[in-house]
C-alpha cells in the first residue's frame, strides 16, 4: 500500500477514535474500532496508544499523530453509530471516502437536545427520589429541581464555567431550590428530595467506562476516568455543604435533616419500585444520548437489576454490600446479552442500568453529616458509601471479565 493511502486509512481510524473517546466508549473499544478499521484497508504496522482523553496514532510508514480530546458529554448513540460503522467496514461494504463521509455524518448527528435532556433529568430525578424512599410529593419536587437544574447546567455552567465550578454550583442550587420547596411544604422528607435531585450530576459515564477500563487490564486509563468521577463527586459534596452551612448561618441553626426515615409505605412496593426504576432509567438514558429505539430496553436492564438488589436485600442475608455486588453481576450480564441481541455496544444498557445502584444516598448524607458537624455519622455514612461503590467495580468487573462466547447468542456479535 503506498504511503499516501496508507495516511488516509489511518487518519480514517484515527476520526473514528476520536468521535469514540469524545463521546463517552470505553478504551478497549476505541482501540479494537481504530484496529478493525486500519486490519481491514490492509494497514497493520500501525500502532494506536489511546487515554481517557487523547490518541497517539503512529505507523511504520512514519505517520504520527497525537490528538488531545476532551469529554464532551455522553452520546452513546453516537458510539454505536461508529461500532456499527466498523463493522461494515470489515464486512467490506465501504471505501475509505465512503466511511469518511459516514463518520463525519455521524459526528454530526443531532443529540436529544437541551429540552430534551431538561425533561430527562427531571424524569429520572422524579424516580431516583423515589427509589431512595420518596413519596410522590418528594418526587413532584424533585422532578422541578432536576429541570430546573439541567437547564442551568445548559445555559449556564456547561457553556461559561469550568466543570469544577459547575458541579459545585449545579448541587448547591439543587439543594437550595429543594430546602426551598421543603419549607414551603412541597415535599414531606427533604434528604431524598435532594438525593434524587443532585443523581442527574452523578459522573455515570467516567464511573462505569472507568471499571470497564480496568477489567480489560489498562489500569492508568481506568485509574484516570475513576479519579475524574471522584472529583465530581467531591464537587457535588461541597455544592451540598456550602449550601446548607449558608443556610444556618441565616436561620441561625441548622436545618434538621432525618437519617433513614424510612421509605413511603406505598412507593416501597415492588411494582411501584418497578416503574420508578423504569421511568428513571430512561430519564438518563436520555441524558446520556442513547438512541430512541434503545430506551425501553436500557430501562429494563435497570429495572431488573434494581428489583434484584431489592430481593437479595430484603429477603436474603447478604446485606446492603453484597446485594450490590449481586445486583451489579447481573446488570452486565443483561447488558452484554443485550448487546448481542440489539446489535450495539453493551455500554448502552450497562451505564444507564447500573444508576440505580449508584450511591447517591450515602454522597448525601455525608455531606450533610460533615456540615452539621457529625463527624462520626459523616464517617459511617462514608464509609458506607465506599463500600458499595467497590461492590458495584466487583460486580461489573467479574462478568467483564468473562468470554464473549458465554454472552453470544447464534453467533451475534458483541
Amino acid at each position: 500500500m503506498e504511503q499516501q493511502e496508507a495516511g488516509k486509512v489511518l487518519e480514517l481510524a484515527s476520526y473514528a477514535g476520536h468521535i469514540l473517546l469524545e463521546n463517552g466508549a470505553e478504551i478497549s473499544r476505541v482501540e479494537e474500532t481504530m484496529e478493525r478499521i486500519a486490519g481491514h484497508y490492509g494497514v497493520d504496522s500501525s500502532s494506536f496508544f489511546v487515554l481517557s482523553n487523547g490518541i497517539f496514532t503512529t505507523a511504520d510508514s512514519g505517520f504520527a499523530k497525537v490528538e488531545f480530546i476532551p469529554f464532551k458529554g455522553a452520546q452513546l448513540q453516537r458510539v454505536a453509530e461508529v461500532n456499527q460503522l466498523s463493522r461494515d467496514i470489515a464486512d467490506g461494504l465501504l471505501t475509505i471516502d465512503q466511511a469518511r463521509e459516514r463518520l463525519t455524518a455521524i459526528r454530526n448527528m443531532k443529540s436529544s437536545g437541551n429540552w430534551g435532556q431538561i425533561l430527562g433529568s427531571a424524569v429520572g430525578s422524579a424516580g431516583f427520589c423515589i427509589i431512595f424512599g420518596g413519596g410522590l410529593m418528594d418526587a413532584a419536587a424533585a422532578f422541578v429541581t432536576g429541570a430546573l437544574l439541567w437547564a442551568f447546567v445548559c445555559f449556564v455552567t456547561a457553556p461559561h464555567t469550568s466543570k469544577i465550578i459547575g458541579n459545585i454550583a449545579g448541587s448547591a442550587l439543587a439543594t437550595t431550590l429543594c430546602i426551598i420547596f421543603h419549607r414551603l411544604g412541597f415535599g414531606v422528607n427533604l434528604g431524598n428530595m435532594i438525593i434524587g435531585s443532585l443523581i442527574p450530576l452523578i459522573p455515570g459515564v467516567p464511573f462505569t467506562n472507568g471499571i470497564k477500563d480496568l477489567a480489560n487490564e489498562d489500569y492508568l486509563a481506568g485509574a484516570t476516568r475513576l479519579l475524574d468521577a471522584l472529583m465530581v463527586f467531591l464537587c457535588i459534596a461541597v455544592g451540598v455543604v456550602v449550601t446548607f452551612t449558608v443556610d444556618s448561618w441565616l436561620e441561625g441553626s441548622m436545618m434538621e435533616v432525618i437519617l433513614a426515615p424510612g421509605t413511603d409505605s406505598f412507593t416501597a412496593t415492588f411494582p411501584f419500585q418497578a416503574l420508578a426504576a423504569l421511568v428513571g432509567t430512561i430519564g438518563f438514558s436520555v441524558l446520556f444520548g442513547v438512541s430512541r429505539k434503545l430506551w425501553l430496553q436500557a430501562g429494563i436492564c435497570g429495572t431488573l437489576g434494581w428489583l434484584a438488589y431489592l430481593v437479595f436485600f430484603r429477603y436474603t442475608p447478604l446485606g446492603v454490600t453484597f446485594s450490590t455486588v449481586a445486583a451489579a453481576m447481573l446488570v452486565t450480564v443483561i447488558s452484554r446479552m443485550s448487546s448481542n441481541i440489539f446489535k450495539a455496544p453493551a455500554t448502552i444498557f450497562l451505564i444507564p442500568g447500573i444508576f440505580p445502584m449508584v450511591p447517591g444516598g450515602g454522597l448525601f448524607w455525608t455531606s450533610y453529616h460533615i456540615a452539621s458537624d457529625q463527624f462520626r455519622l459523616a464517617l459511617e455514612s462514608g464509609y458506607s458509601s465506599i463500600k458499595i461503590t467497590l461492590a458495584i467495580v466487583f460486580g461489573i468487573i467479574l462478568v467483564s471479565g468473562l468470554p464473549n462466547r458465554f454472552f453470544r447468542l447464534r453467533g451475534k456479535r458483541e
